[in-house]
């Protein structure tokens, strides 16, 4: 009982605190959508989103994802008009890349160099974004947003109705966003109250030595998968520092990570979106094991170059 009211309080003022981003954000650009400015926004950028499927207004959610963080974006998203595929690869870019600058400054406390996070989180947004594109012919029919795609359809003129189609808009997104995040952090805490986290980190070894790393590393593994970059922060360097995890092995703990954290709460996040959530999840786990074992695979030949250099010059 105690875990449930615990986790229910941190939910609230998680949806709270979430809520103060997505509902002014929500608000805002739906106002801007019916300005002269968003059409101009779309023709700018238009060239350069077409190159991966998205149409000119898309960039404004994925600016908004990269620079705040998903739920600035999903407030976004939750404004425009963009069919099933363009909001499928912004869920896919953003899922890869958003919250940068929070998430990255994390990085290079726990030891990462904020280079190695970036570059890996943008070309992985890239990547992805451009070969959805070129292998996705279909997914051209308007999205439907949950509760807020019948508001979305109807026709407003006036700033009295546009005001309030924004806050009736804005209003829904926060309400979806607590009907998902306040069950997750009651998880959450359940987890910890039940020392789950320990037993869950035993139980990946397995899967961490599979990736090229140690044993040890496995605890980093979870924190992140569980609670993310930003949020599992603390527990992240905690367990760095007590388990003793080298160098290399953090590197690749990270890779994996920048790919797939908090992969449970962020899939579900876009539900509200109304896009096919299990691609999203599995191309984010195939796509972070594939790149972990490939790093851990070079770099693992190269250090065996290195150990044969230094044989010969001693030799």
């Amino acid at each position: 009982m105690g875990s449930l009211k615990r986790g229910l309080l941190v939910g609230l003022q998680t949806t709270w605190t979430l809520g103060k981003i997505i509902f002014p954000i929500t608000l805002i650009v739906t106002i801007i959508g019916h300005t002269p400015l968003l059409d101009w926004l779309a023709r700018i950028l238009s060239p350069i989103m077409s190159l991966i499927g998205l149409s000119g207004e898309a960039a404004i959610p994925l600016v908004l994802g990269n620079v705040l963080n998903l739920y600035a974006a999903i407030g976004a998203i939750l404004t425009l008009d963009l069919s099933v595929k363009e909001v499928f690869i912004l869920a896919v870019m953003l899922s890869f890349s958003h919250n940068l600058l929070v998430e990255s400054a994390v990085a290079t406390k726990v030891g990462i160099r904020m280079s190695v996070v970036l570059a890996v989180r943008i070309g992985l947004a890239l990547f992805s974004a451009a070969a959805i594109n070129f292998f996705w012919q279909g997914g051209g029919e308007p999205a439907q947003y949950g509760f807020v795609s019948s508001a979305q359809t109807v026709e407003v003129t006036g700033w009295g109705a546009i005001i309030y189609q924004g806050l009736e808009s804005a209003a829904l997104g926060v309400f979806q966003l607590a009907l998902i995040v306040i069950p997750i952090m009651v998880g959450i805490q359940i987890m910890k109250d039940l020392n789950w986290l320990n037993w869950f980190s035993k139980a990946m070894s397995p899967f961490t030595k599979m990736l090229g790393m140690k044993g040890n590393t496995s605890t980093t593994l979870a924190a992140g998968l569980v609670f993310g970059l930003a949020y599992g922060a603390g527990v992240m360097m905690q367990a760095v520092k007590e388990d003793g995890v080298k160098k290399k092995d953090l590197y690749l703990a990270f890779i994996f990570l920048v790919a797939c954290h908090a992969v449970v709460e962020d899939t579900l996040l876009f539900i509200p979106l109304g896009i096919p959530i299990w691609p999203l999840f599995l191309i984010r786990l195939v796509t972070a094991i594939v790149l972990t074992i490939l790093v851990a695979f070079i770099w693992n030949r190269l250090e065996k170059n290195n150990e044969q250099v230094t044989e010969e010059k001693v030799i």
